[in-house]
C-alpha cells in the first residue's frame, strides 16, 4: 500500500482475509486498495465490516464517512461523522469531514465552524485552510480569503491525517482571484500566471488572465490565453460566457470592445485523479 502497489496489496489481503476474515484492520486494507482500484462499492462494503469489527473505531468511521461523502451518499457520511465524533472530539480529520458534510448540504457557515474547529486543533492543515478560502471566496469576503492563505504553508509535508490531495496552484489562483476583486491588478496577474504554471491543465486561471487582458486592453494577450482556455476545457470556457468563435476568430488587434466576458465559475480545491467528490461538481 505504501509503495501504491494496488494489485499486490490487494492479493495480499486477500490472502489474509482468508487466514482471518474478522480482521478489521485486513478487511481496511482491502477496502483502501479495491478503492484504488475504482472498485468502489466493494471498497465501501469491506471498510463497513471493519466498523463493525472494530466496534467502531473513529478511524475507519472517518474513512468510511469520507468514502461515503465521495459517492454522493452524504447523509451516511454525516451519520459516520457524528459518530466518530462522540468518541474523538480532539482530532482534526474529523471536523474536516464533517465541514466537507456541510458544505455538500450547502451549509457553508457550519462548514466554517467545523473547519476553524479543525484548525484549532492542527493549524497547519492546507486542505483545511484552502476549503476555508474557497467559503470566503465564495462569500465574497476577500481580506479573510487572503488572511486565511497568509498562514499557508504550502510547503508542509503531512497536508493532513487522511490523504486529502491538494490541487497544485489552488492557492495562487484563490488569491489571484482576491487580489483581482481588491483592485490589486498587478499582484493579481502575477499570483494568476503562478497558478497556470504550477497547473498546466488547468482552465480557470487562464479564463481569470484573459478577462484581466480585456479589462487592461490588452486584446491580443486576451486571445493567447483563451486559446489556452480552450485547448484545456472547451466547456468550461464556453460556460465562462465566451463567445470563443468571436474572439478566437478576429485577428490581433481587431477584437471588439462590446465581446467581454463573464467571470469564472469558483475554483476547484480539492483534487483527485477521478474527481467523485460531490463538492467538487
Amino acid at each position: 500500500m505504501r509503495q501504491g502497489d494496488w494489485t499486490v496489496a490487494e492479493t495480499l489481503f486477500t490472502v489474509a482475509l482468508d487466514v482471518s476474515n474478522v480482521n478489521d484492520a485486513a478487511h481496511r486494507g482491502m477496502s483502501e486498495s479495491l478503492w484504488q482500484k475504482g472498485h468502489r462499492e466493494e471498497a465501501i462494503a469491506h471498510l463497513e465490516k471493519a466498523v463493525q469489527l472494530s466496534a467502531g473505531d473513529p478511524k475507519h468511521m472517518q474513512r468510511l464517512g469520507r468514502m461515503y461523502l465521495e459517492v454522493g451518499r452524504v447523509d451516511e457520511a454525516a451519520r459516520q461523522c457524528q459518530i466518530a465524533l462522540d468518541s474523538d472530539r480532539e482530532w482534526a480529520a474529523l471536523w474536516a469531514l464533517w465541514g466537507d458534510c456541510q458544505v455538500a448540504r450547502n451549509e457553508k457557515d457550519e462548514a466554517l465552524s467545523a473547519y476553524h474547529r479543525a484548525l484549532s486543533l492542527q493549524p497547519d492543515y492546507p486542505y483545511v485552510q484552502l476549503r476555508t478560502a474557497e467559503i470566503y471566496h465564495q462569500q465574497k469576503r476577500y481580506d479573510r480569503l487572503l488572511a486565511t492563505l497568509d498562514r499557508l504553508r504550502e510547503d508542509t509535508e503531512v497536508v493532513g491525517d487522511v490523504d486529502e490531495a491538494i490541487r497544485p496552484g489552488a492557492a495562487d489562483l484563490l488569491r489571484g482571484i482576491a487580489m483581482r476583486e481588491l483592485g490589486r491588478t498587478e499582484e493579481s496577474v502575477q499570483y494568476l500566471i503562478a497558478s497556470a504554471q504550477k497547473n498546466p491543465s488547468d482552465a480557470t486561471s487562464r479564463l481569470q488572465l484573459a478577462s484581466i487582458a480585456v479589462e487592461t486592453g490588452q486584446p491580443e494577450i486576451a486571445q493567447t490565453w483563451l486559446a489556452q482556455a480552450m485547448r484545456l476545457d472547451p466547456s468550461a470556457t464556453r460556460n465562462a460566457g465566451w463567445n470563443v468563435e468571436t474572439w478566437l476568430a478576429v485577428p490581433p488587434g481587431m477584437v471588439q470592445p462590446d465581446n467581454l466576458p463573464i467571470q469564472s465559475s469558483p475554483p476547484i480545491i480539492a483534487a483527485q485523479p477521478d474527481a467523485s467528490r460531490p463538492w467538487l461538481q
